[in-house]
């Protein structure tokens, strides 16, 4: 197959009415490793807003059970993709995930940001290390899918193109960006599990740590408190992600089948399956103290 037959397909869609479609092939069968790293680390900085990283810590999930929060949240994601926004499965899925995000009391603007990160990261991540960027269609397309994600997740004021989502982005983190020790907490726990994944599980935990660092930017190190890797390492690491990128471009065909979140080796909680109903926690009333101790209502769904 031609190398490019892919990213002719996706071209051919339409980015509004076909978006599912085109991040569904973008994710699944074009760029599937790349994709998973990069929302792993959109998830992973977002750990560096306090009002984020302390509610997560305090709810005791992602520090203490790392690994099944890691899955929840992938395995959740993969079947509104698998499946499509309206079928039964996606449905569910949305329904599961606005349950647990209503019995926290997380404001429209972290969700904004959590929701921009997931738009912005994977397309900087191809652009600097993918086999190829994504075309201006395809960022288009990226963009609405998620657009789509955020209203039945019921965000408001979600931003309308990707350069606004960008921008959203880039502002939030500077302002927002600061260090607690609890985010910090979440941070460490997260990179603790990247050290479990295969092939990195083969390599030295302080080669892996260095690794992640070495692709964050300085403003994210400073707000975890991260020591800053060498120039030497940045340079090392990334062109070791960049030459990844030529040999899938030159030696690999594209893939004729999809790759599927739940297909994926590092996801470990479930190997007897998984009903997307059970997934996640079940808090019947906000676990974690507010001043003002309310606790807002769980959303019921799309």
């Amino acid at each position: 197959m031609n190398r490019f037959a892919l990213r002719d397909l996706t071209d051919r869609l339409d980015a509004q009415t076909q978006c599912e479609d085109i991040v569904r092939i973008l994710s699944t069968r074009e760029f599937p490793w790349d994709i998973e790293q990069a929302l792993s680390f959109a998830l992973f900085r977002t750990y560096a807003v306090p009002s984020i990283g302390v509610l997560l810590h305090e709810t005791g999930e992602f520090n203490q059970r790392t690994q099944k929060r890691y899955d929840d949240t992938v395995l959740i994601l993969d079947t509104i993709l698998e499946h499509g926004m309206s079928s039964p499965q996606g449905r569910s899925a949305f329904r599961r995930m606005n349950q647990m995000h209503g019995a926290y009391d997380i404001s429209n603007d972290d969700m904004r940001y959590v929701l921009s990160t997931f738009v912005v990261m994977p397309v900087r991540w191809l652009a600097d290390f993918g086999w190829r960027a994504l075309t201006p269609h395809e960022v288009t397309a990226w963009a609405n899918y998620y657009r789509a994600v955020g209203r039945h997740m019921g965000i408001q004021d979600i931003p309308e193109t990707y350069e606004a989502f960008a921008n959203f982005l880039d502002a939030y983190e500077a302002k927002h960006f600061a260090f607690d020790a609890r985010g910090r907490a979440v941070a460490d726990a997260t990179l603790e599990l990247l050290t479990t994944f295969p092939p990195t599980n083969l390599a030295p935990r302080r080669l892996v740590h260095l690794f992640a660092r070495s692709l964050m930017e300085d403003p994210l190190l400073d707000a975890f408190h991260y020591p800053h890797p060498s120039q030497l390492s940045r340079k090392v690491f990334r062109l070791a992600l960049k030459a990844r990128g030529t040999f899938v471009r030159y030696a690999l065909s594209p893939r004729k089948e999809p790759l599927h979140g739940r297909q994926r080796s590092n996801i470990r909680s479930y190997p007897q399956g998984f009903t997307v109903e059970s997934l996640g926690t079940f808090p019947k009333t906000c676990p974690v103290k507010h001043a003002t101790g309310t606790t807002p209502a769980a959303k019921s769904g799309p």
